[in-house]
């Protein structure tokens, strides 16, 4: 595995881009041998302490403390809503220039209780293809930025698929249809949700510090594919 890309580094916290595909850390429910924790600890030769998390599906802008101390400290501006997060998704259809979606999200913990979930959203680019995926002759697709109010397992995914636009390349809460034709017609074998943009305080200087994702290949394809402005 090549190593993983560093955005930043300093000696309380480090930032780096999160491949697709990658799990957080060993779980008895996969057999994955290659985690972003182990990995990126052996890559610097230090432990590192999670601040938030992505799903092995999602790629981008990822964050860690290089002690427990720090870890808390910003994983509490996300507790406040102190930390900006953008996240872009194609998604199936034309969506709204703008909107919100206010659902609830099944507590996957056990409790009986379903947990507030707010995500907001904007279209940036929308295209229309000559192909015929479902039932129409023509099929459309929007690029969407997307800022989660909330911090719910899958709650992106959950939320579009709620809204009947669902994320391409999400094989649990997705279409099936729209995946099959993304693979075929643009060799895209992964879920379209990257981790964009993070802001957050560092937890010494204070100072907000921005972080984007790097350039990625399936993103670059479908840009150019799709004539869409970088």
């Amino acid at each position: 595995m090549n190593p993983l890309a560093i955005l930043h580094q300093d000696e309380h916290i480090i930032v780096i881009h999160k491949p697709a595909g990658l799990l957080m850390h060993r779980s008895p429910i996969s057999r994955d041998t290659v985690f972003v924790l182990q990995t990126l600890r052996d890559q610097i030769g230090q432990r590192v302490y999670p601040i938030h998390r992505l799903d092995r599906a999602t790629s981008g802008v990822l964050a860690f403390g290089l002690n427990s101390e720090m870890a808390k400290i910003v994983a509490q501006q996300f507790e406040d809503h102190l930390v900006e997060k953008e996240y872009r998704a194609l998604v199936r259809g034309w969506v709204d220039d703008s909107g919100q979606i206010d659902h609830p999200i099944a507590d996957e913990e056990g409790n009986k209780k379903d947990q507030e979930a707010i995500t907001n959203y904007r279209c940036l680019q929308k295209v229309e293809l000559p192909f015929e995926v479902d039932r129409y002759s023509s099929t459309r697709y929007s690029l969407v930025s997307v800022s989660p109010q909330t911090g719910r397992r899958q709650q992106i995914r959950k939320h579009f698929k709620h809204i009947s636009h669902h994320l391409i390349g999400d094989t649990t809460h997705g279409n099936g249809k729209h995946n099959r034709f993304f693979r075929e017609q643009y060799d895209i074998h992964r879920l379209m949700l990257t981790s964009h943009r993070l802001c957050l305080d560092h937890p010494i200087t204070r100072q907000r510090l921005c972080f984007e994702a790097e350039a990625e290949p399936e993103w670059d394809k479908l840009f150019e594919a799709f004539s869409w402005r970088q």
